[in-house]
């Protein structure tokens, strides 16, 4: 069901929750006075919502067993953040999470299904999605499913060991576990996420279009260090308005023309930025995001920092958070909450004139979704853009061609940048492991 954003509802601002104590595999033993004492301090910063993201394998070991008690502590999180008036996404398919994947046993190894293709692969996924659907729906603070985190990184040539498949296998996976999400936990946001090889990857079978389209909500994930720090820096434009260039890229692809984004993850990386930087990333951040139009909210990643006992992440994991492990709220957590206050009220979208034009195929896949990338042709046209002093949206080809969307969306000047130029080298840094590091 597409979300519609009531008249004068506020902005919504939360973080993606990784608890402070033994970070997600607290799941294994769940503490609630650990979750409470973590929640309590995201209520003291303003914050209204987390995400939150209990593992597959301890939820359903096997195929057929669904653990009740595992289900039973899903849900005393959600009651848990509703003691401190937070609402809670939850991630069903968990999947992956900063660099470890976390696969139940009967999908790989000696038992290797494709968990996006395989049939009984989706029986049981879809099972757990109802089950968990039936004990959150009559959750008040409970806004609904993610399919799970970036689980499009099973799926790509860079994993160890992927699924592959096609955009319309993909586009299956994605509405079966919405559909079910629906039917157990009706009326709620029920959204999937991708990380930004949807966006920036020619062949990868998760695409714009399903990003845009399917879903209660579109939701965009956005790190620089997909090539954006690197190539313009951590605090260059390009970085600081990274985030809305991902949600003004994916407003080309939707069909709805008052679709609702979600920034559901968004951090500031330890391997970009000095750790002075990171406060004022974070609010040139928000503030360029808040600009867009129909946004949801903002999730950062993440709530707590991950504890030096735990070892073998990559580094910049262990300084993400916006309290530390210990529980003091850090710079860029206070400067959070500092501006949270002035920015929950809705201000007008800033007019966004200049339309760059995205050259797409019959079935409204890019022509070069490289170009969209760090460094690419279209990246660079909206990086100058922006340096010019303009608000630039993105339109595709098709839609360029219809006088009656143009003058929908407001766009009166056109720009196409030429594919043949700028860099098409799409690289990732957030799972390179450093063996030398301390942990």
């Amino acid at each position: 069901m597409p979300t519609m954003l009531e008249p004068g509802a506020p902005l919504r601002f939360g973080a993606n929750y990784t608890p402070s104590k033994d970070w997600m595999h607290s799941w294994l033993s769940l503490n609630l006075d650990d979750v409470r004492r973590d929640f309590a301090g995201l209520a003291e910063l303003g914050l209204d919502h987390v995400r939150v993201f209990p593992l597959w394998p301890v939820l359903q070991p096997n195929r057929t067993l669904i653990r009740e008690q595992a289900v039973a502590d899903v849900r005393a999180v959600v009651d848990a953040a509703a003691e401190f008036d937070l609402d809670a996404s939850v991630d069903v398919i968990q999947g992956h999470l900063s660099s470890f994947d976390f696969i139940p046993s009967w999908l790989y190894t000696w038992h290797d299904k494709n968990m996006f293709t395989h049939p009984e692969a989706l029986s049981g996924q879809t099972a757990l999605v109802e089950r968990l659907g039936a004990a959150l729906a009559d959750a008040e603070n409970f806004l609904g499913f993610t399919t799970g985190n970036e689980t499009n990184q099973f799926s790509a040539p860079v994993h160890p060991s992927p699924w592959p498949l096609t955009t319309a296998e993909a586009e299956n996976w994605i509405t079966t576990l919405l559909d079910a999400a629906e039917r157990s936990a009706p009326g709620r946001q029920h959204v999937h996420s991708e990380y930004d090889v949807a966006w920036y990857l020619d062949g990868h079978a998760f695409t714009p279009a399903l990003a845009a389209r399917l879903g209660a909500m579109t939701t965009v994930h956005s790190w620089i260090f997909n090539g954006t720090a690197q190539r313009y820096g951590g605090r260059s434009t390009a970085s600081d308005r990274h985030a809305e260039y991902l949600i003004e890229l994916s407003r080309a692809f939707a069909t709805d023309p008052g679709r609702v984004t979600w920034l559901q993850e968004v951090g500031a990386p330890s391997n970009c930025l000095a750790d002075a930087e990171t406060p004022d990333f974070l609010e040139a951040t928000v503030r360029s995001a808040v600009r867009t139009e129909n946004l949801w909210g903002i999730t950062w990643w993440c709530s707590h920092d991950v504890s030096r006992a735990l070892a073998d992440f990559p580094e910049l994991e262990y300084s993400l958070g916006l309290i530390e492990n210990g529980g003091a709220a850090k710079p860029i957590g206070r400067r959070f909450a500092e501006i949270i206050p002035e920015l929950r009220e809705r201000r007008p979208a800033p007019a966004r004139t200049l339309g760059i034009v995205i050259e797409v195929d019959e079935a409204d896949l890019p022509v070069s979704r490289a170009a969209m990338s760090p460094g690419g042709a279209i990246f660079q046209s909206w990086v100058d853009a922006c340096e010019a002093g303009a608000d630039p949206a993105f339109i595709t080809s098709t839609d360029a061609a219809d006088a009656a969307i143009l003058a929908n969306r407001g766009i009166t000047e056109l720009l196409r940048p030429d594919l043949a130029t700028g860099s098409r080298a799409y690289a990732s840094s957030n799972t390179v492991v450093d063996p030398g590091a301390t942990a």
